[in-house]
């Protein structure tokens, strides 16, 4: 069962929320970063992404960095940001056009994350991992949350219901759109949810891998290193990690498409007899309509493509789109063993319209281009049930949640 921690957020004034917030770290490069955040001291991306304030081609993982990270965050403690007075649960909604998802934000439990209560479906790597867990540290702080999903309870979409009635704490449109709105719980309700949390079996990482795992290495380095943690007094340390989390039921995930930059030496004919060797070939729209039916934008047309031994619905990771794509096309037919590594193959997620896949080959920049239809909430719970990993590059999470609104002082 999982375990809500109410904490004492670090969060902006309400004045100064919108120019504080910022995407995600790991969201943009460094040039990108440095472009939101020009013009604007309160950008977070100044804390997140402290590199952004060296000169340019400075190692982004230098010990200056997080050095620099340290003082740009203290300077928002003294000017921009307060302390809650008493531990507190949020909800975090997010309005992106007409789809609305609201989530629980707190703190949750390292040990649980450990445990396999919070249950994952994408591996870590090291060197990310180590840049947060030193930025963890040298801040004190989470700074950016989890995105987590779980299987909707009732009484936990009736407590948000009542609790998003009432006047918020921070509510602001951000610049690509996204309304961000965040209502503080405390008193009954927020022990209403405390206890509702424990009737869930088990919580699923959405996105946010590197943070939970990073969380649970400073954690133990703290430890280690008797390094003192800042207790606020509020039941949420440094053996939790932030996180927000959604009702399965309003999470969005969109297409998490391919281009490849050449044929592998086939001709777009010989590709097409290729492919039909494998899938039923016609014509068809840019969009996949349903679950098994892959789009392929090659030579200035789009053809539906889907497979003419369909995988078994019991296979979690092998009935995946990306997964018969993967193992049907990209490696037997255009020679890419490995999307991770392989330079030939890029990705173009969220909500970036199949137009800018038929730019990218129309310009010579792709050779070809596929769209996928959208992996389920489902799916990822399937996944993670069995203790396997998606595919790389399978989901696209989307609004996203933005650093500096909440904090965990660790």
């Amino acid at each position: 069962m999982a375990t809500l921690h109410p904490f004492r957020a670090l969060r902006p004034n309400p004045t100064h929320a919108a120019r504080i917030a910022a995407v995600p770290y790991d969201v943009v490069s460094t040039d990108e970063a440095r472009a939101l955040a020009e013009g604007n001291p309160l950008s977070f991306l100044r804390v997140s992404r402290a590199e952004i304030e060296l000169n340019p081609g400075a190692d982004p993982y230098a010990a200056e960095v997080y050095q620099q990270a340290a003082k740009n965050f203290d300077v928002l403690r003294k000017t921009a940001l307060v302390i809650e007075d008493e531990p507190s649960v949020y909800f975090y909604r997010l309005q992106m056009g007409r789809h609305v998802q609201t989530g629980l934000a707190a703190c949750f439990s390292i040990d649980e994350y450990d445990r396999d209560v919070i249950r994952k479906h994408e591996r870590t790597r090291r060197d990310k991992e180590d840049d947060r867990t030193r930025h963890m540290i040298a801040l004190g702080a989470q700074t950016g949350p989890v995105f987590l999903t779980y299987r909707a309870a009732d009484e936990v979409d009736s407590l948000a219901a009542r609790a998003t009635e009432g006047e918020p704490i921070i509510d602001f449109d951000a610049p690509d759109g996204v309304h961000h709105t965040i209502w503080r719980v405390g008193g009954a309700d927020r022990g209403a949810l405390v206890a509702a949390f424990r009737r869930i079996p088990a919580l699923y990482i959405a996105d946010g891998h590197h943070r939970a795992a990073s969380a649970a290495r400073a954690r133990t380095e703290m430890r280690d290193r008797g390094l003192p943690g800042t207790s606020l007094c509020d039941g949420a340390d440094r053996s939790t990690f932030l996180a927000v989390a959604f009702p399965h039921n309003q999470v969005q995930i969109l297409p998490y498409n391919r281009t490849v930059k050449d044929l592998g030496g086939l001709a777009p004919d010989e590709l097409l007899d290729a492919v039909r060797d494998r899938f039923e070939l016609k014509a068809g729209p840019a969009s996949p309509g349903k679950r098994g039916d892959i789009a392929m934008y090659v030579n200035g047309a789009w053809h539906t493509l889907c497979p003419r031994v369909p995988p078994a619905d019991s296979d979690a990771i092998g009935s995946l789109d990306v997964s018969v794509l993967q193992e049907h096309l990209l490696a037997p037919i255009l020679k890419i063993a490995d999307i991770r590594t392989d330079k030939r193959i890029d990705f173009v997620g969220g909500a970036r319209a199949t137009g800018e896949l038929e730019k990218l080959v129309d310009s010579g920049r792709a050779a070809v281009a596929f769209s996928l239809f959208p992996v389920s909430v489902a799916d990822l719970m399937a996944v993670s049930d069995a203790g396997e990993i998606m595919p790389p590059k399978s989901t696209w999470f989307e609004p996203k949640l933005r650093d500096g609104l909440l904090i965990h002082v660790i």
